[in-house]
């Protein structure tokens, strides 16, 4: 029960925030591999790729990807949240009845690892359906899948069960970074509001407290990350589908930064915290509240 109340709480965050990730991977696409100043700027902020996106592919593109989003984040937050209620259950993140930050952390990017891999192949769909536009405002690769299970059919045929784990090698190092910080934060960030005694105990407000401050922790650590993975995931391949712009995590990453700087790995960072933030708060607190309510009636 604790994974499936665990990934419908993200998915219910998902239903929110799916816009932000549209916009926030089309940000991270745009100048890929080119200095500032050197390409044409399509999205210049959050609120404007809103808008620019809105009038040229739609409103309904806003919400593009968002039947793999859901099932990504049933599955890969299924298990990362359902894995980490597992071990906390047991005590293990408590030394001496108090939360253990190298615990938490622990934990954390495990059960991140784990639910990483289990969701890289539909985490690959739902970026390659979220950067799909009109050419007019088109950055990076443009796949063109008609739907989720096309996508992931035409891939299966053309380069085999590998294929659907090309990325994989980012998704890990992105999901565990960012698992480890949200989690052990959001523990350690719940039993202070605790101990200062802000709300009630049991309040809905000790659980939003706590995703606001993890939410920013989260942003800065997992950023750089997510920026490499969105790339290396929607990267053009050739027939033996080898990436034609990335050997990998390492080569994405020093590619990045060697041609855009180190604020090329923040790309679109505004953006990610619009998309991350709320999604950490709203799966954080939803999850805190299905728990306590799968309790009362146990």
């Amino acid at each position: 029960m604790d994974f499936v109340l665990s990934g419908a709480a993200a998915c219910g965050a998902c239903l929110f925030t799916n816009p932000l990730e549209v916009v926030k991977t089309r940000m991270q696409l745009q100048g890929e591999l080119q200095s500032r100043g050197s390409y044409r700027v399509h999205y210049r902020n959050v609120f404007h790729a809103f808008y620019t996106i809105g009038k040229v592919d739609g409103l309904a593109a806003l919400q593009r990807g968002l039947a793999p989003g859901l099932l990504y984040q049933f599955c890969m937050n299924g298990v990362r949240l359902g894995s980490f209620s597992v071990i906390e259950s047991s005590g293990y993140i408590h030394t001496d009845g108090r939360v253990s930050a190298a615990k938490t952390t622990a934990a954390g990017a495990g059960a991140g690892v784990v639910g990483a891999v289990m969701g890289s192949p539909i985490y690959l769909i739902k970026t390659h359906m979220q950067s799909q536009s009109t050419s007019s405002i088109a950055v990076g690769h443009q796949y063109n899948h008609k739907g989720m299970i096309p996508a992931l059919t035409a891939i299966y045929k053309q380069h085999g069960i590998l294929g659907l784990w090309r990325g994989s090698s980012a998704a890990v190092p992105r999901v565990s970074v960012g698992s480890a910080a949200q989690l052990s934060t959001f523990s350690s960030s719940k039993e202070l509001v605790i101990d200062l005694e802000v709300f009630p105990k049991d309040s809905w407000l000790v659980a939003l407290s706590a995703g606001m401050i993890s939410s920013v922790v989260v942003v800065m650590a997992m950023t750089p990350f997510d920026v490499v993975s969105t790339r290396l995931y929607n990267q053009p391949v050739d027939h033996l589908g080898k990436g034609q712009l990335y050997k990998g995590f390492a080569d994405c990453f020093s590619q990045t930064l060697r041609k855009e700087g180190f604020m090329g790995l923040y790309k679109g960072l505004g953006a990610s915290y619009f998309r991350i933030g709320p999604h950490t708060i709203l799966s954080l607190l939803f999850w805190d509240e299905l728990r306590k309510l799968y309790q009362q009636f146990r």
